[in-house]
C-alpha cells in the first residue's frame, strides 16, 4: 500500500473522532503528497488566519519603539545597555522627536494616537506617553495586572465602538487583557469552576454550530457539563439555511437549571450575527425566566457585520464579552484579546449570594490577595486564577502586547471614514462572490453575514440542484470525508468538516480570509466538478 493510500485510510478511521482542525492537518499531509507532482498548488482554506495585516498601526508601533529606546538610552547609555525611561518631560521630548522624524513610517498615525489620549480622554501628557513608552520597552511587570490604566480606557472606547455600536452604557466595563480569545475562554471557565459558580455536571447551553473548543471544553473531565444545544437550524421559504436560531430553540433557555450560555456572535463557522428579533426574545427570557443566566459571548468577527451589536450591549448585566484582535487586524501571532465585564453584573451578585461553605472556600483561595477576600470582584478573580492565585503578582498580558493592542484600537477609532474596515469587509465579500460563481450559484444577500467563512451544506445543494434520488444515493454511499479526501487528493484543496462544529452532517467550512482571490474561483469550480463526478457515477449506476 502506497503512502497516499495509508494516509487516506488513517483519515477515514479518525473522521468524526477528532477535532476538525486536527483532521485538517492530516488532509494537508495528503494534499502535500498529491502536490509533489507539481500539478496543483496547495490551497488550504481550512483555517481562519487572514492573509492581510493592518500595516499603519504597526508602522506607528515600531516608530514609537524607536522613540522609547532613545528614551532608555537618554537615561543610561553604556554600550549595549540602556536605562528605564523616565516620566518627567517625556511629552515634550516626544513632541521634539516626532517633529524631527515626521516622515518616519506611521508618524502621522502616531500623532493621532497620542493626541486622542490627550485631547479626547484628557490624559496627563507625561503619564500617557510614559505608560506607552515604558510599556513598549517591557521593563516592568504589568501594573495594574489586569490592564495598564490608560490603555484600558482607550481599548474600552474601541470595544464600545465595535461591539456596542457607539452607544456607551451608564456604567463602565472592567477589562482584562489576555492572550487572545482562546485564552480568555479558558480563564473564564477556570474561574467559574474555581469560584463554585459552575460545578461538574451543571447544565450549560451552547449556540451551535460553534467554534470547536466550545464543544470540547465542557466535556473535559474537570468540567463534565451537561450540554444543551441551541441550534441555528432555521430555514427560509426556499428551504435554505439562514443560520439563525428559531424561537423554539431560544425558548430552551427558559429552563432555570441552565446556568450558563456560550455563544460565538457572529457565529463560527456560518459567520452570521444573531438577528435583532432573536436578541429581543433572549432578553425577554433572561429578564422574565432566567435572570441569573451567565452568558459568555465571543465576538471576534463583529467588525465584519454592518451595525453589529454584541450581547454586551443588550444584556450587559449577564454577559462576559470575549474579544480577539486577531482576525480584523491580521494579528493571530500577537495573541491579543480581552475579557470585559460590566461593573454591575450577575457574576458578582452570584458570589455575594453563595452559601457560607462556598464563600469560605473562596476566602482560603484568595486570602493572600486581600484581608477581605469577599470583596474581590469576579473579573479580578479571573486575573488571579490565570496565575493560580499564588503568582498573581506576575499576572497580566505583556506590556508590549498591550501597547500594540492600544495602537490597533486607536487606529480604528481615528479612522473616521472606516476606510480600513470597508477594505476588510470588501475582501471577504469579493471572495465569497468568486467562490459562489465557481459553484455556479448566486450569493444570497444577508445583512447579518460577516462573510468571513462559508458553511456550505452539500446535501442541501444536491437536493436543490440535482434530484432527491441522487441525494439519497450520496447519503447512502458516501460521507463528507470522502469529498474532503477527493478534494485533497485530486486538487490539493483542504477544507474543514462542518459536522465537527456541530453543524449539519454534510456541511463543509470554507475560510474566505486566508487565500488570494483567484483561489476561491478555483475552489468553487473544483468543488462543483467533484459533485458532478458523483452525479455521473450515480447516472451510470441507474
Amino acid at each position: 500500500m502506497d503512502k497516499m493510500s495509508l494516509q487516506r485510510e488513517e483519515i477515514e478511521k479518525v473522521y468524526g473522532k477528532i477535532s476538525p482542525f486536527e483532521l485538517k492537518d492530516k488532509l494537508i499531509s495528503l494534499a502535500e503528497e498529491s502536490n509533489k507532482s507539481g500539478t496543483h498548488s496547495l490551497l488550504d482554506a481550512g483555517r481562519g488566519n487572514p492573509n492581510w495585516i493592518a500595516a499603519t498601526p504597526r508602522e506607528a508601533f515600531f516608530t514609537f519603539g524607536q522613540f522609547a529606546v532613545a528614551e532608555s538610552r537618554r537615561v543610561w547609555n553604556e554600550g549595549d545597555l540602556g536605562g528605564m525611561p523616565k516620566k518627567e518631560g517625556i511629552a515634550q521630548r516626544f513632541k521634539q522627536y516626532i517633529n524631527k522624524n515626521s516622515s518616519a513610517p506611521g508618524a502621522e498615525q502616531l500623532k493621532r494616537i497620542i493626541n486622542y489620549g490627550i485631547t479626547m480622554k484628557g490624559f496627563n501628557p507625561d503619564e500617557w506617553i510614559y505608560e506607552l513608552a515604558d510599556g513598549i520597552i517591557g521593563d516592568n511587570y504589568p501594573m495594574p495586572d489586569r490592564m495598564l490604566w490608560h490603555i484600558e480606557k482607550v481599548v474600552n472606547d474601541y470595544l464600545i465602538q465595535e461591539l456596542c455600536y457607539n452607544e456607551p452604557l451608564e456604567g463602565i466595563f472592567r477589562t482584562f487583557a489576555v492572550e487572545g480569545a482562546t485564552a480568555g475562554m479558558c480563564y473564564v471557565f477556570d474561574s467559574l469552576i474555581a469560584n463554585n459558580m459552575l460545578s461538574k455536571g451543571d447544565k450549560i447551553a451552547i449556540m451551535t454550530p460553534v467554534f470547536t473548543p466550545y464543544l470540547e471544553i465542557p466535556h473535559l473531565p474537570r468540567y463534565n457539563f451537561e450540554v444543551v444545544n441551541i441550534c441555528a437550524n432555521e430555514v427560509d421559504e426556499q428551504g435554505n439555511r439562514t443560520w439563525q436560531y428559531p424561537d423554539s430553540e431560544i425558548d430552551k433557555l427558559s429552563d432555570k437549571s441552565i446556568k450558563a450560555l456560550c455563544i460565538v456572535n457572529p457565529s463560527n463557522p456560518p459567520s452570521v450575527a444573531m438577528k435583532p428579533e432573536s436578541v429581543k426574545l433572549l432578553k425577554n427570557i433572561v429578564h422574565k425566566d432566567n435572570p441569573d443566566l451567565m452568558i459568555i459571548s465571543d465576538d471576534v468577527y463583529s467588525t465584519f457585520v454592518d451595525g453589529f451589536r454584541s450581547l454586551m450591549a443588550d444584556l450587559p448585566y449577564n454577559t462576559i464579552g470575549v474579544y480577539s484582535y486577531s482576525k480584523y487586524f491580521g494579528v493571530t501571532g500577537w495573541r491579543l484579546g480581552t475579557i470585559a465585564i460590566y461593573e454591575d453584573n450577575v457574576f458578582d451578585k452570584l458570589l455575594k449570594e453563595q452559601d457560607e461553605d462556598k464563600k469560605e472556600r473562596a476566602r482560603r483561595r484568595y486570602s493572600g490577595l486581600s484581608t477581605n477576600p469577599d470583596s474581590i470582584k469576579f473579573v479580578d478573580r479571573i486575573v488571579a486564577d490565570s496565575r493560580q492565585v499564588a503568582l498573581n503578582h506576575t499576572a497580566g498580558l505583556s506590556t508590549p502586547q498591550q501597547v500594540q493592542m492600544a495602537f490597533f484600537s486607536l487606529f480604528a477609532i481615528t479612522d473616521r471614514e472606516n476606510k480600513y474596515k470597508n477594505l476588510t469587509k470588501n475582501i471577504c465579500r469579493r471572495r465569497q462572490k468568486l467562490l459562489f460563481e465557481g459553484l455556479g450559484l448566486d450569493v444570497k444577500k444577508d445583512q447579518y453575514s460577516a462573510a468571513y467563512y462559508t458553511q456550505f451544506d452539500l446535501i442541501e445543494w444536491a437536493s436543490q440542484n440535482y434530484s432527491e434520488d441522487f441525494t439519497k444515493y450520496l447519503k447512502d454511499n458516501y460521507k463528507t470525508v470522502d469529498i474532503l479526501i477527493r478534494l485533497a487528493e485530486q486538487s490539493s484543496i483542504v477544507l474543514l468538516d462542518g459536522n465537527g462544529f456541530n453543524g449539519p452532517e454534510w456541511s463543509i467550512r470554507i475560510s474566505l480570509a486566508n487565500l488570494c482571490d483567484e483561489s476561491y474561483s478555483k475552489i468553487g469550480k473544483v468543488l462543483h466538478d467533484v459533485m458532478e463526478g458523483y452525479v455521473e457515477e450515480w447516472t451510470e449506476n441507474h
